[in-house]
């Protein structure tokens, strides 16, 4: 995708996902691992959107700029990582698998008909276990998940973001203290 010239006042950075359901939750844990290791300035917000759905409606409407990371239903092997626009997303059609993709889409299409709703841009990567009650990632999608953060921070770059990194905190010690809350660490 071509470099986006525009400056955006206010961008949100939303990581989706259902962390009780295996790789379901990598955009939940990408969006933690992001917030954990580096400076985040004013002009971006870090949501976890986990199974918000409906609930980012108001997110489509107050921010200029949403970057939604979560899993995909799009062909390819696990690991693979897909960047699209909102109407990509929409022409998914049948092949949305998940909850949420169902939602966000329906989502876009209602927030479509307003004049304000935010740019919206999806990073998505295929899972290759969604089914399994577990919070961790697979290999292949935890091995996978610097590319995807790296990913997402020269996307927010593009975007007029410079993110300034603060801390080392490994994508296994961010799983680790989101499945075991009392053991949280302060970043």
């Amino acid at each position: 995708m071509p470099l986006i010239k525009e400056r955006y006042l206010k961008v949100a950075l939303v990581g989706m996902g259902n962390i009780m359901f295996c790789d379901e939750g990598l955009g939940t844990y990408l969006a933690k691992y992001i917030e954990a290791n580096y400076e985040i300035p004013q002009s971006l917000e870090i949501v976890d959107g986990g199974l918000m759905g409906f609930g980012l409606m108001s997110y489509y409407q107050e921010f200029d700029k949403l970057l939604i990371v979560s899993t995909t239903s799009k062909e390819g092997k696990p690991g693979d990582i897909f960047r699209y626009s909102a109407d990509e997303m929409l022409r998914l059609g049948k092949t949305r698998q998940s909850a949420n993709e169902v939602e966000v889409a329906m989502m876009i299409e209602i927030c479509s008909i307003k004049e304000d709703m935010a740019d919206i841009e999806f990073l998505t990567m295929v899972p290759k276990n969604i089914k399994d009650v577990k919070n961790a990632l697979s290999e292949v999608v935890l091995k996978n998940m610097p590319k995807l953060a790296n990913k997402t921070i020269n996307i927010l770059k593009e975007y007029g973001i410079e993110l300034k990194e603060k801390n080392n905190i490994s994508f296994e010690e961010i799983i680790n203290s989101v499945a075991n809350p009392s053991n949280i660490r302060v970043f």
